[in-house]
């Protein structure tokens, strides 16, 4: 992999194209076990950059000039300033928001622009998805200027806590009486709350696009708490984030998402060492125990022993060795470059963990038992454990996000295949700012077939999970003509119609799907969706079903995620077994569907 020269497929473009989808898939899958996406380092450099001059630079220099605490660059004089923290979940919170930060960028699918977020949310006619219906005010699916409104209101609020000076309290001054840089306005921290509650109401994808599950219920802390129980309840907020993900890699799905992963990180050049992750390169891609180690051992376990360490410890040797701990763990995640390139988010978690746990150590004074209240204490431990309690037993009802399942790999997804030019009707959607990906890859002066297989590798990617052969096996069993259709990873191709997605399949389910019919009007059996629920806690099996974007749902079904898990990414023994749980009649108008209701079985791996 070169500066500014990537690491492509080793493929004949006049012939690659038209061979089989699987073996299409394979030769991707292959290939990104050794080089990922295979993107020139020139672009991980842009990451960094960008993260160096907006969040550490520019964040720090607003964050310490606008309280009084001296110069940005004497970290010892301000490290621990609770303002300066607070300032910086503010400014990471816009920058998310803004859409600069997560889903950012080419190894998120935005290529031209590399930014979606506010292109969208601030643009009146766009695609607007509600969470749920039963919520009165939030009927349609289209960005008004109220929407707008409100988003550009919260982005005004994010700004003020970040420029106005801080002001001390009661409970800072009892708690730190030398100190005179003050805290956040409560009032301006509870006025981006009631907007951003607001906004996430009308409108899921601008929500979740400023990481609320997290930075949210700061706002809240930083708006009604005293002192020490704000320093409390931010800890309890980051150890549920923690624990939370590392509840969700308890499953099948999680020793899945560590190879490609780390196949696709440039700090890990190694292809000796890439190999290793999976069992035996190139027959059998399932992930090995070195890559169980570094899934179990170095995610697991590290998320679910190192947040209770830091939350009740009150030695200080040991609370400073898990901070380092944790510190290394966001920083790994950072240099592996995962495709929703979550850095921003890693970095101001390391900076919340130095600072709540090594500033304000539970022995003096900050532990769950300092807390004013114990109903306090009560109220706050279920109010953050709600929407992870809640998205592990309903994902249906909650994004992966809220429940805490970040990276895991149990994610609502899906595949589209398109009749042949039925894709291009995407381009004709009214006040979208971008195009498709393949096209533009065209406007940067890629010629088609390099676009295309560029495009492609994202299947690839996706087969090397454990919903992958699910999606898969359902287009090779239900749809005949699949050959001859075009087929997108959706998590890739919905960026580019709502401006963010962070793997989350509900941002692109049947209301997408739905509002893409109502503007665009596919003709039947022209775009199908594969799509497939994140898997219950406390089920074996995952529910997927196939639309028709024209027509509705045409099937509904489960399969078993241990099955999947066991066969190879390209299905060498044919499609895992599809328990089908309805059916709609065929009609005709749906030639492709190749029969009614009926169970397959397959001889496992």
């Amino acid at each position: 992999m070169g500066f500014k020269t990537g690491d492509f497929p080793p493929v004949d473009l006049e012939t690659f194209l038209d061979k089989p989808l699987m073996e299409r898939t394979k030769t991707l899958a292959l290939h990104w076990v050794e080089y990922g996406f295979g993107t020139p380092k020139m672009i991980h450099v842009t990451y960094l950059v960008k993260i160096v001059v907006l969040w550490l630079v520019a964040g720090f220099s607003l964050a310490t000039w606008t309280s009084g605490v001296g110069p940005a660059w004497d970290v010892s004089g301000w490290w621990a300033e609770p303002v300066v923290w607070q300032k910086m979940v503010a400014w990471t919170m816009f920058l998310e928001a803004l859409g600069i930060a997560g889903s950012w960028g080419p190894l998120a699918g935005k290529f031209k622009p590399m930014t979606g977020g506010a292109l969208f949310y601030a643009r009146p006619g766009t695609i607007r998805l509600r969470p749920w219906k039963a919520v009165p005010g939030t009927n349609g699916d289209t960005r008004t200027v109220f929407d707008v409104a409100v988003y550009l209101g919260f982005l005004t609020a994010l700004l003020a806590l970040v420029v106005m000076p801080g002001r001390v309290t009661d409970s800072l001054a009892k708690a730190l009486p030398g100190n005179d840089s003050g805290l956040v306005s409560p009032t301006v921290s509870l006025v981006a709350l009631g907007l951003l509650v607001v906004l996430g109401l009308r409108d899921k994808t601008a929500f979740l696009t400023a990481r609320a599950e997290q930075y949210g219920p700061a706002l809240l802390f930083f708006g009604t708490l005293g002192f020490v129980d704000m320093i409390v309840a931010a800890k309890l907020l980051i150890v549920v984030v923690w624990m939370g993900a590392g509840v969700s890699k308890l499953g099948h799905h999680f020793t899945n998402v560590v190879p490609p992963m780390l196949s696709n990180s440039p700090c890990l050049p190694f292809l000796g060492f890439k190999r290793s992750l999976y069992r035996n390169f190139p027959q059998d891609l399932r992930p090995s125990w070195v890559a169980s180690g570094f899934a179990h051992v170095g995610g697991t376990v590290v998320e679910l022993v190192l947040p209770l360490v830091l939350l009740f410890s009150t030695n200080r040797t040991i609370t400073l060795l898990a901070v380092v701990g944790m510190v290394v763990f966001h920083f790994f995640i950072i240099g592996a470059f995962a495709l929703a390139v979550p850095q921003e988010w890693n970095l101001q978690f390391a900076f919340t963990t130095v600072v709540l746990f090594a500033g304000f150590p539970a022995g003096e004074g900050y532990g769950v038992g300092d807390m004013s209240s114990p109903l306090l204490l009560a109220a706050l431990v279920a109010g953050l454990l709600f929407f992870p309690v809640l998205g592990n037993l309903r994902p249906d009802l909650v994004s992966f996000l809220p429940s805490m399942r970040q990276y895991a790999g149990n994610w609502a997804s899906a595949t589209w295949a398109f009749a042949p030019g039925a894709e291009e009707k995407l381009n004709t959607l009214a006040h979208r700012p971008t195009k498709n990906q393949v096209d533009q890859l065209q406007a940067m002066g890629y010629p088609l077939p390099v676009a295309e297989v560029t495009m492609q590798q994202t299947l690839g990617w996706r087969t090397m999970h454990s919903q992958g052969r699910g999606l898969f096996s359902v287009l090779l069993s239900r749809v005949p003509d699949i050959e001859s259709r075009t087929v997108r990873e959706a998590e890739f191709a919905c960026n580019s119609l709502l401006g963010f997605n962070f793997g989350d399949g509900h941002l692109h389910d049947e209301d997408l799907l739905k509002a893409l019919q109502k503007r665009i009007g596919f003709e039947p059996g022209e775009f199908l969706v594969v799509w497939v629920e994140s898997q219950p806690i406390h089920r074996r099996t995952q529910e997927w079903k196939l639309v028709d974007v024209a027509t509705g749902v045409v099937e509904r079904g489960t399969w078993d995620v241990e099955e999947c898990v066991r066969t190879q990414p390209w299905l060498p023994d044919g499609p895992v077994t599809l328990t089908s749980t309805w059916t709609r009649e065929k009609d005709g108008a749906l030639p492709w569907v190749s029969g009614p209701a009926r169970t397959q079985t397959r001889t496992p791996a």
